[in-house]
């Protein structure tokens, strides 16, 4: 299909690589967006309406190949669907720092659902930090959490596999048995039931609990009866579309997103990209994603 040429605010870019954010992407391709969330699920730039056909992402990365002369062949990020080249707003491609690397910066769209998290959080020196869930997600949350000063962090998911992640990005891990209790702040990124109650579980007295996962039209039972009053615990929702009410006066979505660009200079975080296809063979990589089975962090669509 040929593209439109693009205006004088527009450039044409070229995709070099874009990342499939597992569960978000997956829960799309399996039709789950509940109806009431159609609008608020809409990604920037998506082609078609829920539950299907549409054209979905926002983890693109490529190469500025037409517009203003300061920015062409420059490498750039941008919240746009799969998609080989296209024309797009010049004000919605962030030009990549010189030392973040294409093939990381597909991570820049989950780093910044990380950063929300922790602001929602309010992480602070010292605090005990348990995060469950060792996807792409997750992992970012661990990593950031891990730079606090003084901060002990627990990466807990049920794949033993993930130990070896966990300390390369500066955390502990643990097996969901073996988890430690008293946490003060908990973040919840798993995207499973079980996971949600064990965050209550390793929740101390008086600790804040952030729902990180997005459940799609599934139904999530919680034990709040049980400790869950007397622990006074804080149970609260962490959402990317808008920026944390803690750094609302000093972010917008563009500088936050700005932010995560920036962070991405740490080689340790490409042994979260643990899988690859080209943009041709990604209906099957999708078909893949989706069945659950894949022990896929983040996979990358490479378009040759």
């Amino acid at each position: 299909m040929p593209l439109a040429s693009p205006g004088d605010a527009e450039v044409i870019v070229q995709a070099l690589c874009s990342g499939v954010s597992r569960g978000t992407e997956t829960l799309i391709f399996k039709g789950a967006v509940p109806p009431s969330e159609y609008g608020r699920m809409r990604a920037p730039f998506q082609e078609g309406e829920f539950p299907a056909p549409v054209k979905y992402g926002y983890c693109m990365v490529g190469r500025v190949l037409q517009g203003p002369s300061e920015i062409v062949g420059r490498e750039v990020f941008c919240l746009h669907p799969h998609q080989d080249r296209f024309v797009i707003p010049r004000s919605a491609v962030h030009v990549l720092p010189t030392n973040v690397p294409a093939s990381r910066a597909v991570l820049a769209a989950n780093l910044e659902t990380a950063l929300n998290g922790l602001w929602d959080a309010g992480i602070l020196p010292g605090d005990r930090v348990s995060v469950i869930g060792a996807g792409s997600v997750g992992c970012l949350v661990a990593w950031l959490a891990a730079r606090i000063p003084g901060c002990d962090v627990e990466l807990i998911d049920i794949n033993p596999q993930r130990a070896a992640m966990a300390a390369a990005l500066g955390a502990r891990f643990a097996l969901p048995g073996a988890a430690r209790g008293e946490a003060n702040i908990v973040l919840h990124a798993s995207g499973s039931e079980a996971g949600a109650n064990l965050a209550l579980h390793v929740a101390g007295f008086e600790a804040t609990v952030v729902e990180m996962s997005w459940f799609g039209s599934r139904t999530v039972s919680l034990p709040l009866g049980e400790a869950f009053h007397s622990r006074r615990l804080i149970l609260k929702s962490s959402q990317v579309g808008q920026v944390a009410a803690a750094r609302r006066a000093y972010h917008s979505t563009h500088s936050r997103l700005q932010l995560a660009l920036s962070l991405l200079t740490d080689a340790a975080l490409d042994g979260l990209i643990n899988s690859e296809s080209r943009f041709v063979d990604l209906p099957q990589a999708l078909q893949e994603l989706s069945s659950g089975a894949s022990d896929v962090i983040m996979h990358r669509v490479r378009y040759d």
